[in-house]
């Protein structure tokens, strides 16, 4: 071969080269198309993490306050991608998505790497599409309402079965601010002329079955984080038999739940 072959070789495959990293890089660079609607990435399941809010009694201003920090430090600890949604238990023991709020998170300015991409214009896009429509829904989720009956059970298991929840998706949480004093058909609480709370409740399988043969194992690997409301004349119980009595339910339904205040 002689020189003047070998330097035009050299030189195909440096052009070679150079188009391959130019391909490389506009593939890297492209963005990932996003439904607009969700802010999720196009026929992906992200992680989805849900707050639900039981209005079935009322609250003070001061425990309203607390469940606003308590969304927006769910807000704050959200990953990038990863999917919010605002639900309440309303005044009509339904399950309502407040405000249809149920987007994926885009990210922040300060969750992106500013070599390859503006965090200014990247928190601006953030404050627009995501933390402006919360806000908006915070302004209704938190105004106190009151409720004939207080479903919790139910609920929890209906949302379950939401497609955008259901046991195909990962990472499911539910972040549930409530009383957890039930009053349906299934059971109640209240109702104290009849006794003590174990002998006004039905047994704990029982419930778990009636919610299987409702609603599937809908609930099974659902992360559950409790924060708790407390009741005048009731505190005893939702920390004591109340609080057991639930966690034997969950337990039963594969659901692990955990305990915290407002």
């Amino acid at each position: 071969m002689s020189g003047r072959d070998a330097i035009g070789l050299f030189n195909l495959a440096v052009v070679a080269a150079v188009i391959g990293g130019i391909s490389y890089a506009a593939f890297k660079l492209t963005p990932d198309e996003y439904d607009s609607q969700t802010l999720c990435l196009a026929d992906a399941l992200p992680p989805h993490r849900v707050v639900v809010i039981d209005k079935t009694d009322l609250y003070s201003p001061e425990q309203a306050g607390g469940i606003e920090a308590l969304i927006l430090a769910e807000r704050d600890g959200l990953a990038v991608g990863e999917r919010f949604s605002l639900y309440e238990l309303n005044e009509s023991g339904q399950l309502r998505n407040t405000n249809s709020f149920s987007l994926c998170n885009p990210g922040a300015g300060e969750q992106v790497n500013p070599l390859y991409r503006n965090p200014e214009r990247i928190q601006a896009r953030y404050e627009a599409l995501f933390a402006d429509p919360l806000d908006r829904a915070l302004a209704d989720l938190v105004l106190p309402k009151d409720a004939p009956s207080s479903p919790i059970i139910e609920a929890l298991a209906r949302l379950a079965q939401d497609p955008s929840f259901d046991n195909t998706v990962p990472g499911r949480r539910i972040v549930l601010v409530s009383d957890m004093l039930q009053n349906s058909e299934i059971f109640s609480v209240y109702g104290r002329r009849r006794g003590a709370l174990d002998v006004r409740i039905p047994p704990a399988d029982t419930v778990a079955t009636a919610i299987r043969d409702t609603y599937g194992d809908s609930l099974r690997g659902v992360g559950l984080e409790i924060h708790l409301i407390p009741r005048d004349r009731w505190e005893a119980e939702q920390r004591g038999p109340l609080r057991d009595y639930w966690n034997e339910v969950f337990r039963r339904l594969g659901v692990n739940a955990r305990w915290a205040d407002i």
